[in-house]
This record gives structure tokens, sequence and C-alpha cells, in this order.
């Protein structure tokens, strides 16, 4: 699978991209018809200090591509959420391709 990360207002981190590319791979093994993930690192000024952190993912396979966002006060949180609802939608594809 093929990652391509963006970072927006953001210095770019091996650690995190690391860490989502060992959780999309994961994802892909369960997965195979995921061939490209879109990975966005953005900082939002906020009012609260639980959120402001986002991760974006859009995955690209046949058909619609399937996109996942998630806001907390660490990226690794707002990636694991992320992942966590795109596995959900990955989940629910594979069930009606299999139909």
């Amino acid at each position: 699978m093929q990652i391509i990360f963006e970072y927006h207002d953001v210095n770019s981190s091996t650690y995190l991209e690391n860490f989502v590319t060992e959780k999309l791979n994961d994802l892909e093994e369960k997965y195979d018809f995921v061939h490209r993930a879109d990975v966005f690192f953005k900082k939002e000024n906020t009012s609260s200090d639980e959120t402001g952190l986002i991760c974006n993912i859009r995955l690209s396979m046949p058909g619609p591509r399937l996109f996942a966002e998630a806001t907390h006060s660490n990226f690794q949180s707002s990636i694991t959420e992320s992942i966590n609802e795109l596995e959900r939608q990955l989940r629910k594809r594979k069930e009606k391709m299999v139909n």
C-alpha cells in the first residue's frame, strides 16, 4: 500500500509516520483491496485542551474512497480513533462485496 503523509502547521515526525504505517499495514492484511492511504496531520487552535491535534486518513480502493477524521490532545489518540473508524467502514464494505 502506498502511504502519503501531509503536515499542516505541524513538523514532520518519523515516529508518527511509523505509528500510522504499522496500523495501516495491519488493515491492509485484513483488507487487501486497499491500495493507497493519504494521511493528514493538522494542528488547530481550539479553546479545549482535549482537542486540536487532528488526523485525517483517506483510503483509496475500488469504488468510493473512505475517510475518517479525529481530533484529540495528542496525535496517537487521533490516529487510533481514525483507524478504528476506517476499520468499521472497511468491514461494512467487505460485507457488501461478499453479498
